[in-house]
């Protein structure tokens, strides 16, 4: 097997049967023995996914007739090879003849001449092509229909923008874990290993590489001295602001970077994470332990406290939501086809119940820190003006900061600023409602 091969394998299962691009990949790359071809099959199936949209519509105009079900795979390999020929620097006959050769291996010696065909075909007619194709906005920016008109209702000045940085390669970011390291001196041990990198604007602990690379090349990474976090995701813990000894719930706390960084930042004495299945909770506690940490995890429906809590009040709460992603989509590509636009709406009630259920939990003067990876209003402002029209004893604590946007209610950073994710940030703190006279 090679990265092509492999690529087609996961691609077919994430397009076609709809499964998790990390799912796939962690399933597949490991039958790669070689590192490089491992890192050119994470990129075929990264750069396939961000620019399916315009690779499909340039497909089904050099195709006489769509491929059967059970050939699926055979479409597949013509994405990955019309993906070479425009976004990857392989000389065209070499990638032309690399990706004919994978029908040998899918057993289909029957597509040997079709694809062979159809990128040959591509390459002779390549510039009237994507003029005809891009002529749709959808497919020149690569996005589904649905998702483009939803960040146009709500950036309308910025949708664009928002796509042509869903569609870029994002930075390999660093957290230097603060009970081992300074930011500095973690610093001079990647200059030491000539690896470059800058601090990452807003945060005290957060590292850029210039170059991503294997995580287990990094100096200290095994011995817990970083963990792999964006600088947007690093804002939470400093904008919890735990006071020393408090109580705090992480509520849907998977795959554990924020609720690491709370513990490396402040003296927690009790931090309860939760997280609703077990293999996340397992991949949490191994994040944990590699960074020397100890919290008390637990499985467990955050919105079902009668199911867990000791009836003991928290001072801290934070609520990184399920949230439909689309902050993160340069990480996540496949976020495109699996969400469906039925689940905004879906994934508001579901946040919104979670608010409910642990709002009583915090004990008055307490905060809560809501956090969404997202962009859309629906699952941001708008979630926390519904929640503070219907609760009397809550207020907003206005964030003031150097980053992102202020909205009617908390604030937004966008995908692509200073190299960020998109992230939504609003908190909250519980009020001691006067008892009324009789």
């Amino acid at each position: 097997m090679d990265a092509r091969s492999i690529a087609t394998q996961i691609l077919t299962q994430v397009i076609g049967h709809r499964r998790s691009l990390s799912d796939s990949l962690d399933t597949h790359l490991k039958s790669l023995n070689d590192a490089r071809e491992r890192a050119l099959a994470q990129a075929l199936c990264y750069g396939v996914l961000r620019w399916q949209p315009r690779l499909q519509a340039l497909l089904q105009r050099l195709l006489r007739k769509p491929f059967k079900a059970k050939d699926y795979d055979i479409q597949v390999l013509l994405l990955i090879g019309l993906y070479q020929h425009l976004y990857l620097r392989i000389p065209p006959h070499a990638a032309t003849a690399a990706t004919v050769n994978v029908t040998r291996t899918l057993k289909k010696p029957w597509a040997t001449g079709l694809v062979n065909a159809v990128l040959r075909n591509f390459i002779s007619q390549r510039d009237k092509l994507l003029k005809r194709v891009d002529a749709n906005i959808s497919v020149k920016l690569a996005h589904p229909p649905w998702l483009l008109k939803r960040l146009q209702a709500d950036w309308p000045t910025q949708w664009e923008t928002l796509a042509d940085a869903n569609n870029a390669h994002p930075p390999l970011t660093l957290r230097v874990n603060a009970r081992i390291k300074s930011r500095d001196a973690y610093l001079e041990h990647l200059h030491q290993a000539n690896i470059a990198a800058t601090p990452t604007p807003y945060t005290d602990y957060g590292i850029t590489l210039e170059h991503p690379i294997d995580v287990q090349h990094l100096p200290g990474f095994a011995q817990g001295w970083l963990s792999v976090q964006d600088g947007a995701a690093q804002l939470a813990a400093p904008l919890l602001d735990v006071p020393p000894g408090a109580r705090v719930l992480d509520a849907c706390a998977a795959p554990g970077g924020k609720t690491a960084h709370l513990l490396e930042r402040y003296e927690i004495e009790t931090l309860l994470a939760l997280d609703l299945k077990p293999a996340r909770v397992q991949k949490l506690r191994d994040t944990l332990q590699r960074l020397q940490l100890s919290a008390d995890l637990r499985c467990a429906d955050a919105s079902q406290p009668d199911t867990w809590w000791d009836n003991q009040p928290f001072e801290r709460i934070l609520l990184d939501v399920p949230c439909s992603g689309n902050g993160v989509i340069r990480r996540h590509p496949d976020i495109k086809y699996l969400r469906q636009p039925s689940d905004i709406a879906a994934l508001a009630a579901q946040q919104a119940r979670l608010l409910d259920a642990l709002w009583p939990l915090l004990m008055p003067g307490g905060k809560l820190l809501y956090v969404t990876c997202s962009v859309f209003a629906e699952e941001n402002h708008l979630q926390i003006q519904n929640f503070l029209a219907t609760h009397a004893d809550a207020t907003e604590i206005v964030l003031t900061a150097d980053w992102g946007y202020a909205q009617d209610y908390g604030r937004q950073i966008l995908p692509g600023e200073n190299n960020l994710d998109g992230f939504y940030y609003a908190c909250l703190s519980k009020t001691q409602i006067p008892h009324s006279p009789h």
